[in-house]
């Protein structure tokens, strides 16, 4: 029978064991194991039933066993201690106080947007790598003391639960989640009623949203709800499922967590009195609409939408994690008109205006599509991608929206992703090194807390002192830690295969040969990620005979596990599961390459530290960072990965494999895949596994032990997310919120002005004769160390001279006089204007390279309000009847 109504019964803690409610409510047990070993030792047999996660574990422990705990003085030492450091840590200063207290400018809060976030396993809100990423930033923020305030939505089914038919096809499961069951709150009012933010929709209807709060450490996160007694069916189901629905369902999703996770955050600033956030950090084009929302509140104070727009796009920042326009979220025209205006959101708001923010009206675009990613770089003045590569990927791929300009001067950056050291490393590491360097030592140096640490020109943090520390550790304690490693993952695989093959339909009579799964003494390599096409989890299928001999090598063999999700729409994601898993049923192989369901964070803390290296082989360039092999490498784990990503600019010799690409044979998928794949062979063939067991008189692979060392020591204070959070809160976060406070309602209106001002003239500003000094150039060629003297006639088209920079772009040029390695340099007006409003700029330009080399002439507009002088996407450029200096060849 079916009970007519569910509800939660809470234990009632004895007085003594009350502060454990506060430590379970708090997300940062999740990676804090003092307080993950408090819990497992409350209730040793429940904790992992309760799939460690302590609210689950506090609602299942019997009356007789916190009787007995509330009177087990030594465990209330413990609570005390554990208790204090959680005050201690959410009170006390941290690195962004300490930059404060130095006099750094810094905004007083930021709002983070993130469709999805994965903080622990125990509150299900996630997919992939978009989410972790999210739940690493939120926890990298909190361990440096970043007032960041989270906002996503709480999906009553999250992502979805994967199984496996016996056949090998992916299954999905949606079991409902109670949020009373979960680690959250909900938000109320001063007199105990549910907070609410309410939306209006087409013909008069509105959705409503509860708002629950998880605490991850000091940053709360903000989860709206819409399963809520207020909505009719339809509405209620508007948050049922991560990336689930069609496109209005998808549209509902998107107007809820942009528009209605601003209301939300004002909501809990005025009941908690939070600092307003000064920052929108937008974490991919799903939560643009927050910046209608923020231009819609800043109307009623009286500023017009232009002026509103200057406000919103200063105090903002844009991430894009796709590198790919199919990544990217789009909607048809009328669906988006439908949902604004005076019968939708943002009633008075002219719906054309709305609409020309996200419209693809450029080169190349689809001028009837609504594209959430173009929305977010319009309303942002700061934007970035995830890696060094994945940023130039971005700049060629929206290039469109700045015409003139070379990808390179499209005015998106990159940060590159890291992860939260203290969630994906695992315990016996951490205890490696906080028995070797001291704990309070590895805490800072995993949480990327240095204070003053040396930073390279790329952003890159350097090596701190504390990870050259790891030389001092002897091969055989790092040693005996990996192959220790590797036995907990033989063991959790063998537990999760029976499980899977159980659910498959096999009896136990026909599972004994799972005992013999895996080694603990053969090289182990792990790959588990999403399951999308480009990720290419089959391409270690190409030659299936030439793998079999690699798994089975009398002498160097290796084993592997696979996991990883396809989504429940995509039947070619699932056709390449269902090939992997079949391969991997084969009694010949099965006991050296395992395939295991339900890939998530739980499943994913015990594979990265017991894997020896780590399988990463997308279509280059189409990883935007892939973390996953940061998460592996904090643990010691090689990667063995095709330059994409991040694995592009911090590969080295020293402590990795880098797979060739056949980057010429890009049209070709079958013969590129061939290439990669044999190439993939060969390098664990002849390289990766004689390494791995090559060993010396005392039974250690010195090699592979070094290139461990190399993989702590070098790359490990590069991979931190606390060294990615501190980028984006000196780069990103610290310049949005000066340019927000320039920015008063006078200052905004007539930035709005100056910029209409300038689009309108800008198609008579032309660069009308450019000419330089004759003796320079003699015969095609000029001297190294000459300098040129320029002058160029400029049609301003009624702007005048403070409205524009001038400025000489020279570098060396190819066959087609394309300048490359650019150097911009400014010309300075020197006189008046004639009487066609044309002016004179002069300049030098020395000629500082030699080999075949060029210039050119271009006018872009210029304020001190700007980010960057293409930010207005304008720019003047000599035409072909303009006189200029052509090409020089310097000698």
């Amino acid at each position: 029978m079916k009970a007519i109504r569910r509800f939660t019964v809470r234990p009632v803690l004895p007085e003594p064991l009350r502060p454990l409610s506060d430590l379970a409510r708090n997300l940062r047990w999740s990676w804090h194991t003092e307080t993950r070993e408090l819990f497992q030792a409350a209730d040793p047999e429940g904790w992992r039933p309760a799939d460690a996660d302590p609210v689950r574990l506090l609602g299942a422990v019997s009356a007789t066993r916190l009787a007995e705990l509330a009177g087990d003085q030594p465990f209330l030492r413990r609570l005390t201690e554990v208790s204090e450091d959680l005050r201690e840590y959410l009170g006390g200063p941290r690195w962004y106080q300490n930059q404060l207290s130095q006099g750094a400018e810094l905004p007083a809060a930021i709002a983070y947007f993130s469709p999805e976030f994965g903080v622990t396993a125990a509150l299900p809100q996630y997919s992939g790598g978009l989410g972790i990423l999210a739940g690493d930033h939120l926890k990298a923020a909190s361990d440096l003391g970043v007032p960041l305030i989270g906002v996503g939505l709480l999906y009553r089914h999250g992502y979805f639960r994967q199984s496996l038919s016996r056949d090998g096809w992916q299954q999905e499961h949606y079991p409902v989640l109670d949020p009373n069951e979960l680690p959250l709150t909900l938000l109320r009012e001063a007199d105990g009623t549910p907070s609410q933010v309410v939306l209006a929709l087409p013909g008069g209807r509105s959705l409503y949203a509860s708002v629950w709060q998880a605490q991850v450490g000091r940053v709360p996160l903000l989860l709206l709800d819409s399963d809520v007694e207020e909505n009719a069916p339809g509405e209620r189901d508007v948050t049922d499922r991560l990336y689930g629905g069609g496109s209005d369902h998808r549209l509902l999703q998107e107007m809820l967590l942009g528009i209605g996770g601003v209301r939300a955050v004002r909501t809990y600033c005025r009941l908690t009195g939070h600092a307003a956030p000064e920052v929108f950090h937008t974490n991919e084009g799903h939560a643009g609409f927050l910046g209608l929302e923020r231009i819609r509140e800043l109307s009623e104070t009286g500023l017009d939408f232009d002026a509103a727009l200057e406000v919103v796009r200063a105090g903002t920042v844009f991430t894009t994690h796709t590198p790919v326009p199919a990544g990217i979220d789009r909607f048809e025209r009328q669906l988006v008109a439908r949902h604004f205006g005076d019968d939708g959101e943002l009633p008075g708001v002219g719906v054309e205006r709305i609409l020309r923010l996200g419209m693809e009206t450029y080169p190349g675009g689809e001028p009837d599509l609504f594209n959430m990613a173009v929305m977010g770089l319009r309303l942002a003045q700061r934007a970035n991608g995830v890696s060094t590569l994945h940023g130039a990927v971005s700049r060629e791929m929206f290039s469109g929206l700045w015409p003139g300009f070379d990808p390179s001067e499209v005015p998106i950056t990159s940060v590159t992703n890291g992860v939260h050291a203290p969630t994906w490393v695992a315990p016996e590491v951490l205890r490696l090194g906080a028995g070797t360097f001291g704990s309070e030592r590895t805490e800072n140096a995993l949480a990327g807390a240095e204070v003053g640490r040396r930073t390279g020109a790329d952003g890159a943090a350097g090596t701190p002192r504390r990870w050259d520390a790891v030389t001092a550790v002897a091969d055989r304690e790092i040693w005996d830690l990996r192959r220790g490693l590797r036995e907990q993952l033989v063991t959790e695989v063998r537990k999760r295969l029976y499980a899977s093959w159980r659910r498959r339909g096999a009896g136990t009579a026909e599972l004994g040969w799972i005992d013999g799964v895996l080694d603990p003494d053969v090289l182990t390599i792990g790959f588990a990620r999403r399951v999308p096409s480009y990720k290419r989890l089959t391409l270690m299928l190409h030659d299936r005979d030439r793998l079999r001999e690699l798994l089975l090598h009398p002498t160097h063999p290796i084993q592997i596990v696979v996991a990883g999700k396809a989504h429940p729409a995509d039947d070619g994601g699932k056709r390449l599961v269902q090939e992997l898993v079949r391969f991997s049923d084969d009694p010949r192989v099965r006991h050296r390459i395992v395939f295991l369901p339900d890939y998530g964070m739980g499943m994913a803390q015990k594979l990265y530290p017991g894997c020896d290296v780590w399988l990463n082989n997308p279509l280059r360039p189409l990883e935007a960072c892939g973390t996953s092999g940061m998460k592996a490498a904090l643990n010691g784990c090689l990667n063995l990965s095709v330059r994409d990503g991040w694995w592009d600019e911090w590969y080295e010799p020293d402590f990795g494999w880098a797979i060739p690409t056949a980057d010429g044979s890009a049209t070709d998928e079958e013969r590129r895949d061939e290439l990669e794949a044999n190439a993939l062979y060969e390098l664990i063939e002849d390289r990766v596994a004689p390494r791995f067991y090559d060993r010396n008189a005392q039974d250690l692979p010195e090699r592979w032990i070094e290139m461990v060392r190399r993989t702590l020591i070098t790359l490990g204070p590069k991979v931190l997310a606390g060294r990615m959070v501190r980028e984006y809160v000196e780069r990103l976060y610290a310049p949005a919120a000066r340019s927000r406070r320039a920015l008063d309602p006078k200052a905004a209106g007539e930035l709005a002005a100056w910029k209409a001002k300038v689009r309108a003239a800008w198609p008579q500003v032309a660069v009308d004769h450019v000419e330089a000094s004759a003796d320079t150039v003699v015969g095609g060629s000029a001297e190294l160390g000459s300098t040129l003297a320029l002058r160029v006639r400029i049609a301003l088209g009624g702007l005048d001279p403070e409205d524009v920079e001038v400025q000489v772009v020279a570098g060396r040029v190819d066959s087609g006089d394309a300048i490359a390695e650019a150097q911009t340099f400014p010309l300075k007006p020197a006189g008046g204007h004639d009487l066609e409003d044309r002016w004179l700029y002069e300049g030098p330009l020395a000629l500082d390279r030699t080999g075949p080399y060029g210039y050119t002439v271009r006018v872009l507009p210029a304020h001190r309000l700007l980010a960057s002088g293409a930010e207005l996407g304008l720019v003047a450029v000599p035409n072909a009847a303009t006189r200029d200096g052509g090409g020089v060849l310097l000698r």
